[in-house]
């Protein structure tokens, strides 16, 4: 972006701003989505885990033998983006899932949904036995 572009926006005091549609910018090519080596579990999902919500991924998270820092949120929408990847587990929480190849996939309500819903645990985990 050009300086005097930048300074208007600062000016403006916008910091940062993001395209809705840029696939309908001529020529546009959306960046791939390049995932660490470490990370083996995806989590897509419209909300991002926080607080409370975050203990209970975690919690799931060593159900299947992994940490916090072996997985990533990324949006529902981002999920076209991704390249190559080395993840065992993709989990779809509170939207559509779409097949991921080479890993096993989970879905399920938003977790702040299933957070206290010991039916939609157990629905979980259950999922987590078909593939052990």
């Amino acid at each position: 972006m050009p300086q005097h572009q930048a300074q208007y926006l600062q000016e403006m005091g916008i910091q940062r701003y993001e395209l809705i549609h840029p696939e309908r910018l001529q020529g546009y090519q959306v960046p791939g989505l390049e995932l660490p080596e470490s990370c083996k579990v995806l989590l897509v999902s419209p909300e991002y885990p926080q607080k409370d919500i975050t203990l209970l991924f975690e919690r799931v998270l060593k159900s299947i033998h992994l940490s916090l820092d072996e997985a990533r949120h990324i949006y529902p929408e981002q999920l076209s983006q991704l390249t190559e990847h080395q993840l065992k587990w993709v989990w779809f929480a509170g939207c559509e899932a779409l097949a991921v190849a080479n890993a096993n996939m989970l879905t399920s309500l938003k977790l702040s949904q299933i957070d206290g819903n010991n039916e939609q645990r157990r629905a979980l985990w259950q999922q987590i036995c078909s593939y052990q």
